[in-house]
């Protein structure tokens, strides 16, 4: 069994604790194992900081970006290692792991592509602002690099993808990063990191790898340090609590926990049904359904609730569940034992609160053996969904999704609003001016709304794909947070001064910025 160790300071450490061990979730079969007791966290983030994060600084943003372009060709070359590590360690059909692995290399070319346009060191945030007659005293914004270390918290149903939308961004801004990866999926991103390290593409202190529980995660940073942070609602809850968080302004990104929802318009479309349909079922099927963004609510006009349903169940009895090393099988398992308890305690919720309009568990066969992490797909039906609201709070984070009926466009509105913030919306109408409509009243509680017709049904990104050059995130219950978004992402990593003085002292801060800031797409 491979133990996974940390690298701070420079060096491969060994955890001195028990550890914790990480198993392929579909044999059984013990992989690795984590430990990360005995860290000394304080001098982990002060290595980077003085280290990296002065390395770093002293490279422009397109040499940075060339540091993205060679991590990504490092990942390229060993592709074939994360796949077979993915299948073992996550459970994961081919095509899910594609979602994760050629997500994380695309991420970081795009970054890389990017970078390469920015001007050399300061952004010059718009145009100064006269404070005084005859512009003798004005204001210019600059937006430079944060000059503490990110520490970036990952879930554990990306362990590539994860790490690398955060990574990409923070590098190319100069600041460097301690990674923390979930210890169930940790292997991928451990193996990822080490192949970088050895490859030495980045300055010393520039990249450092966490795996498991150290004493003093939080507790070490500083008040300039940043912590980007994806997982549940409640974690997310208890890192704002924390004193450098909450007390100190530690700067804190966080994706969570949402209800996402896809609603089909009024207009009686058959080939925007066709459109919903498929994509429910893609998204119930694609990583088990382990996704930040995975469609768990579906509303429909009430004269088509029956046929959706129909629909849907449909399509997922030809779904074949179970070891994803069987050819045939093309929805893998859940990443754990303990998230398949999880699911079927949460399932077993809905079940007392909702009709049950496919049974994955009676219809489908599941083709691996027993005491796999394996749940097959299921499909709930809420018939009054403004008298039940456990539908609008309860994810159940694998292949579970709950059908409603709506009756007019301002109850669907509404009803999709009950999920009190999320990270994606996706409409399918044959009807422009409701998907404009929809756009609109869909955007303040949602990152991302996307709209599908059958113009675009063929080069659709799909519901739930986060795409490096669109918003990533969402207020309320999604966390409140932001990431990707093109240039928009780099803000969380730099700090933002007025700098305040005569017009000649302001002209030699630096060349005006064409893209107006690293805010700006």
């Amino acid at each position: 069994m491979i133990k996974l160790a940390n690298y701070t300071q420079g060096q491969w450490q060994e955890g001195t604790g028990p550890g914790t061990t990480l198993y392929d979730p579909v044999l059984g079969t013990a992989l690795a194992s984590v430990d990360a007791g005995g860290l000394d966290m304080a001098a982990c983030y002060d290595w980077a900081r003085t280290q990296g994060g002065t390395a770093l600084r002293a490279l422009s943003y397109a040499e940075r970006a060339a540091l993205l372009k060679q991590i990504g060709q490092v990942l390229q070359d060993n592709r074939d290692k994360y796949y077979d590590i993915s299948l073992q360690n996550s459970g994961t059909v081919q095509n899910d792991t594609a979602v994760d692995v050629d997500g994380a290399i695309y991420t970081l070319s795009y970054y890389a592509k990017l970078g390469g346009k920015l001007p050399a060191h300061v952004h010059l945030e718009g145009e100064s602002q006269g404070l005084a007659r005859d512009n003798a005293f004005a204001s210019q914004h600059i937006e430079v690099p944060a000059r503490g270390v990110a520490l970036l918290i990952n879930a554990f149903n990306f362990p590539s993808w994860g790490l690398w939308e955060k990574a990409a961004p923070a590098l190319l801004s100069g600041v460097p990063i301690v990674v923390k990866p979930a210890s169930a999926t940790a292997w991928l991103t451990h193996e990822m990191v080490k192949d970088v390290i050895e490859a030495n593409i980045l300055p010393a202190g520039a990249l450092s790898i966490v795996c498991g529980r150290p004493e003093g995660l939080l507790d070490a940073l500083n008040a300039l340090d940043m912590v980007s942070f994806t997982g549940s609602a409640d974690t997310a809850a208890s890192l704002r609590g924390h004193r450098r968080i909450q007390h100190d302004g530690v700067r804190f990104n966080a994706e969570t926990d949402s209800v996402n929802s896809a609603l089909l318009g009024p207009d009686d479309s058959d080939a925007a049904a066709d459109l919903l349909v498929r994509e429910v079922v893609r998204e119930l099927t694609i990583k088990s359904g382990q996704k930040c963004t995975a469609i768990r609510r579906i509303f429909v006009p009430e004269s088509r609730y029956e046929a959706i349903a129909g629909a849907i169940a449909a399509k997922l009895k030809t779904i074949t569940v179970g070891d994803p090393r069987k050819p045939e099988v093309r929805m893998g398992s859940l990443v754990s034992r303990q998230q398949h308890e999880a699911i079927l305690a949460g399932i077993a919720q809905l079940s007392h609160h909702c009709e049950i309009l496919f049974n994955g568990s009676t219809e489908i066969t599941i083709q691996a053996e027993a005491g796999s992490a394996c749940v097959a797909p299921m499909l709930f039906g809420a018939k009054d969904p403004d008298t039940n609201p456990l539908v609008h709070q309860v994810e159940v984070f694998g292949p579970v999704a709950t059908l409603m009926p709506y009756r007019d466009t301002e109850h669907a509105f509404e009803l999709v609003r009950r999920g009190m913030g999320s990270l994606v919306a996706s409409v399918y109408s044959e009807d422009p001016q409701f998907m404009a409509q929809a756009a609109i009243r869909l955007a303040e509680s949602h990152g991302r709304v996307h709209l599908v017709n059958t113009e675009v049904a063929k080069v659709q990104t799909g519901h739930g794909n986060a795409m490096p050059q669109s918003n990533h995130g969402g207020p309320g219950r999604a966390g409140g947070g932001e990431e990707l978004g093109g240039l928009r992402a780099l803000k969380f990593y730099h700090r933002t001064a007025a700098i305040q003085g005569s017009p000649d002292i302001l002209n030699r801060l630096g060349p005006a910025n064409t893209c107006q800031g690293v805010a700006k797409p």
